[in-house]
């Protein structure tokens, strides 16, 4: 599991360390890390270090002596470095002494000086920031067309949720120390690529991880040699209605395509259902759909009376149950349905569906929004985005960034929520289930975005490990994604699997 760490516990671990180490061995640690990263980074994209160029952008905390000590060692490999000063009497004394001892140059901030360099680095504020960049160093900032190395975070970027109200960095890659912060997760698109410098903190537990592709590719339930369909899970979908018949396709076709149980169908859509999967068991109701392991209600079912009563009568079953979409809707009616359940409930709101049930949107503190509604409803919570986020009843978090956007289309939802059930049904806690799930279905909309089933061929398990970030980059075809559809997603679910479990087994 990748883990990640508040600001606070981050400050804490550090403290031990700055009181044992000679004053500084901990910030030429950092910095050090900070070099070696800008270098490759410089030979990666000029093809050398020496006689390349290097701006700072100094602040007047740490993370400016960061970008200091890093800028000197950046000038012993023939780097040409130059530092701008924002507030030139606070700045960092160690790491500019260092600097200019290594010939390096540090001259006040000002938008007219930042050159033309091959690179920039970010140590405007660290981990102690809050709020947006202050005007001189948004200036400076506005200027900028060189790739920016952001020195711990984004300077802007609030380090604990990922918020942005202001002027702000966006990073092509981040350099953070230590540990991974959440800002790390919760802002993928202004952290850009994060690479990880060990500096030796001994931390505590996580409260927020993310499981790491080949950890979910080793979980995914596949058929052992005394199962059978019963065995491996029998998934029951309430999803769709004459009105919507595509979401209980959607639904039950992801459920089909995640497992290789069984899947009842209750409801009115049981015809069209069957026309696109005849494997499905289908029924009219709820009452008669037969026996089941876990339940997943609410795409695409409406919100009349009949749908109220159809999910009282699920949520009263002693079994897991998924409630999406309409479903919610009609919980936000009646939160009790659930507050009082002893079987695990799974709630998969998007943030508008999240302020139906709360009275107030997810945002700026996503991660905090997410475990008060799951500690206050005592339920678990998979709240939807880029970067997913699923809360326990406890507090633990896990999160899912996607490294794109492919899955924000109508019906994405419906085929999440399949494969979570069809997860649940074999025996997965609904905690793991949603992750695993969320990691399959991300990886499924790049693959369809990306072009087709041969992708996972051609990179497929990189493309699972890294959530199609910068793959274009990385010897992918410039403008090598176009929009897709929830349909074609649900299609690259088998090839999604087949990617996590390869690098499981790689």
């Amino acid at each position: 599991m990748r883990s990640y760490y508040p600001c606070e516990q981050v400050r804490a671990a550090e403290a031990p360390l700055l009181a044992a180490l000679p004053e500084g061995t901990l910030m030429r640690r950092a910095a050090f890390g900070l070099a070696r990263v800008a270098a490759a980074e410089l030979r990666s994209r000029t093809g050398a270090v020496a006689g390349r160029r290097v701006t700072l952008l100094v602040g007047s905390g740490d993370n400016g002596g960061d970008a200091l000590w890093a800028g000197a060692f950046l000038r012993r490999r023939g780097v040409a470095v130059t530092a701008l000063l924002l507030d030139p009497e606070r700045a960092h004394r160690a790491g500019l002494a260092a600097l200019r001892a290594a010939g390096g140059r540090a001259v006040p901030a000002d938008p007219d000086r930042i050159g033309d360099p091959d690179l920039v680095l970010d140590g405007v504020v660290g981990i102690s920031g809050r709020g947006p960049l202050r005007p001189a160093a948004a200036a400076v900032v506005e200027q900028i067309t060189a790739p920016i190395v952001a020195v711990d975070t984004p300077s802007g970027v609030d380090p604990d949720t990922g918020a942005v109200d202001g002027p702000a960095v966006t990073a092509a890659v981040t350099v953070t120390f230590g540990a991974y912060k959440p800002v790390h997760a919760l802002a993928p698109t202004r952290c850009g690529r994060v690479e990880l410098v060990d500096i030796g903190l001994e931390l505590p537990p996580p409260c927020m991880v993310a499981a790491e592709p080949a950890e979910i590719g080793a979980i995914w339930p596949v058929p052992g040699a005394d199962d059978d369909k019963y065995s491996q899970g029998v998934v029951g979908i309430v999803a769709g209605s004459a009105r919507f018949p595509g979401a209980g396709v959607l639904c039950a076709g992801a459920a089909v395509a995640a497992t290789s149980g069984m899947v009842r169908y209750a409801g009115s859509a049981a015809p069209v259902v069957l026309a696109r999967f005849p494997e499905v068991v289908a029924a009219p109701s709820f009452a008669e759909a037969g026996r089941v392991q876990a339940w997943v209600i609410g795409p695409g079912g409406g919100t009349d009376h009949q749908a109220a009563d159809t999910l009282r009568d699920v949520l009263a079953t002693d079994l897991p149950v998924l409630v999406d979409a309409d479903g919610l809707t009609l919980l936000s009616r009646q939160p009790d349905l659930v507050r009082g359940r002893r079987a695990p409930t799974l709630l998969t709101p998007h943030a508008g569906e999240f302020a139906r049930l709360t009275g107030r949107r997810p945002e700026p503190d996503r991660v905090a929004a997410v475990r008060a509604l799951a500690a206050d409803w005592r339920v678990h919570v998979l709240l939807k985005g880029r970067s997913t986020l699923i809360a326990n009843p406890d507090g633990h978090v896990f999160v899912n960034e996607a490294g794109g956007s492919w899955a924000a289309t109508a019906g994405a939802g419906d085929v999440l929520s399949g494969m979570i059930g069809a997860l649940m049904s074999a025996g997965m806690a609904p905690d793991l289930a949603a992750a695993a799930g969320a990691r399959a279905h991300s990886t499924a909309a790049d693959l369809a975005a990306r072009g087709g089933h041969d992708l996972a061929a051609r990179g497929g398990h990189d493309l699972a490990a890294r959530g199609g970030r910068d793959l274009a980059a990385r010897g992918g075809e410039p403008g090598w994604a176009a929009p897709t559809s929830a349909s074609a997603i649900l299609d690259r679910v088998p090839a999604a699997v087949r990617s996590l479990r390869g690098m499981a087994e790689s």
